[in-house]
């Protein structure tokens, strides 16, 4: 813990960049800090470096330069298979194994790290039930699922074996707008009770201000800067300002303040 008495940083960035050989830069000079139990949206249009900084905390890639810190310790020094057991990741279409079962997909993480079948079975039907679906549903295959199951199938798997971290890519975004709004409810409520370290990368500014503690805005690469969800409404730096008027026209066209 650090001397201040604060809890260290569940995920730390520290003027992290990612170059490619051809020299394009995808992410550059990033320090932003994800505290315990915080959700952290990662908000910016496409090619703004969002899921490349999500890929970097489990190693699906590594910077060219700074160094990202997991539970205070560099990532390069986890063992990568056991990184990633610590943190589950949810993206969008929810990365589902069409030839496996529910009860398969969900348990795959745990099944990997050697549970007992009895207690894999067990975890299955209650985060079954924690992401609100009828664990009757544990022989069914993902076609024989709607878009809004599979979604809270892939979050049951993404939180299987009980990660501190969990890394959410889009994961709501291919669902209609009712079926949205409905998951991203559960999913809040779930979060008030499971208390997970989140990086959450939508592009989305309402779904951001909905989900997140803090919003990190990205732009080509580049923090811009991080805020509460009020904070955010209330900038007047140039870009910040841009989202929040874009937002205010769409909310007043639709009659949806």
């Amino acid at each position: 813990m650090p001397a201040d008495g604060q809890f260290a940083p569940a995920v730390e960035f520290r003027g992290v960049s990612l170059r490619l050989d051809s020299g394009q830069e995808l992410l550059h000079d990033l320090s932003l800090q994800v505290s315990p139990g915080e959700t952290l949206v990662l908000l910016g249009r496409s090619g703004s470096g969002k899921t490349t900084t999500l890929k970097l905390v489990n190693r699906l890639l590594d910077p060219t330069s700074g160094t990202v810190v997991v539970e205070s310790r560099p990532v390069r020094e986890w063992d990568p298979i056991q990184l990633r057991r610590r943190i589950g990741y949810a993206i969008q279409e929810t990365g589902l194994f069409p030839h496996f079962t529910v009860e398969r997909n969900i348990g795959l993480v745990p099944s990997i790290a050697g549970w007992p079948q009895s207690r894999i079975q067990d975890r299955v039907r209650e985060l079954l039930l924690l992401v609100g679906l009828d664990p009757g549903l544990i022989t069914r295959y993902p076609r024989e699922l709607s878009g809004g199951q599979r979604q809270r199938v892939g979050v049951a798997r993404a939180l299987a074996a009980d990660p501190p971290i969990v890394l959410m890519d889009e994961p709501f975004g291919a669902l209609d707008a009712l079926t949205r709004a409905e998951i991203q409810r559960e999913f809040l409520a779930l979060q008030q009770r499971l208390r997970k370290t989140v990086i959450f990368v939508t592009h989305d500014l309402r779904e951001a201000l909905l989900i997140g503690t803090r919003v990190a805005l990205l732009e080509a690469g580049r923090l811009v800067a991080t805020y509460t969800p009020d904070e955010f409404l209330r900038s007047k730096e140039p870009l910040t300002a841009a989202y929040v008027a874009a937002f205010r026209t769409d909310s007043d066209g639709k009659g949806d303040r």
